[in-house]
């Protein structure tokens, strides 16, 4: 555990090296920590909007992102942010960069938005979807995967000109994805909803785990992270964190120092990371070899 000095429920959460990391959440809290998250600092948003989530290109340039269509940017490393115009009122919630220039957010109502000129403007894209969508993620120039809502899968392999939907036979509200490599990829949604596919994001199969014998009801499972081609991570509802050694092979679950539902990830190394969630919870995760 962490002390974040911060009750706020984090939703998003990113770490540019495993010393300076930030987490964004509800009241438009913004905090950073500069040493490894023995100590957050909170920072001023400039907005009470709920954020969804951060991401930095480097020590000084980022966005948040969150309700009402709410952008942010911020030149000094997240000290001071000014808003950025979008033609949305949606909630977005995902962000991704290929390129200093070329960059995606995602949220509500199907809404895509892309810029080629590192975040200055952002024109929307056709979605084919009014689905929510959650999460987005590039694994070169060419070739992305947004999920989302009703088992919404989307996949581009033009850089981003057009999206085209996948066949996920799945009704899951899918919250995040990732990929370890060009091919191999997993999706996670609400009750234990946990997809992979092997080629690239165009099929995908169903990997969900079993209820256990003390189960009522399966996790929702909010966020999944590669740090390399063999280990992932996978966090949720009640403090859930479940982890691979044999690239998704096998999923085990690990002790959660919390009972609250973790909602964001981040691992800048393959040695360091960190989840946050309700009530301001941050936790440091070491994942030292099996």
């Amino acid at each position: 555990m962490q002390k974040s000095g911060s009750e706020a429920t984090l939703l998003g959460m990113f770490f540019h090296d495993p010393q300076l990391g930030w987490a964004v959440g509800s009241g438009g809290t913004i905090l950073k920590t500069t040493d490894g998250g023995r100590k957050w600092k909170k920072l001023s948003s400039g907005t009470t909007s709920l954020l969804t989530a951060v991401y930095f290109q480097d020590a000084r340039r980022g966005w948040v992102v969150g309700a009402n269509g709410t952008v942010r940017t911020s030149r000094d490393g997240g000290e001071t942010w000014s808003a950025v115009f979008v033609s949305t009122q949606a909630p977005l919630y995902g962000i991704a960069f290929v390129t200093p220039q070329k960059g995606w957010l995602v949220g509500g109502n199907g809404t895509i938005l892309q810029t080629t000129d590192g975040g200055e403007n952002w024109t929307d894209q056709a979605s084919g979807t009014s689905a929510a969508l959650h999460s987005i993620v590039l694994t070169n120039q060419q070739h992305g995967t947004i999920v989302g809502a009703l088992g919404t899968i989307l996949t581009t392999s033009d850089g981003g000109v057009t999206w085209t939907p996948q066949v996920s036979q799945s009704s899951a509200t899918f919250f995040d994805v990732a990929f370890a490599d060009e091919a191999n990829g997993w999706a996670v949604g609400n009750a234990g909803a946990l997809f992979q596919t092997t080629d690239g994001g165009t099929h995908w199969i169903d990997r969900t785990l079993p209820c256990g014998r003390t189960c009522n009801k399966l996790t929702d499972l909010i966020r999944v992270r590669f740090i390399d081609a063999q280990q992932g991570w996978i966090v949720g509802e009640h403090g859930q964190i479940l982890r691979t050694t044999d690239a998704g092979f096998n999923w085990v679950e690990e002790a959660s120092p919390v009972k609250r539902s973790l909602m964001a990830l981040s691992f800048p190394h393959t040695t360091a990371g960190w989840a946050a969630g309700e009530g301001g919870t941050i936790i440091s995760i070491s994942p030292g070899r099996r």
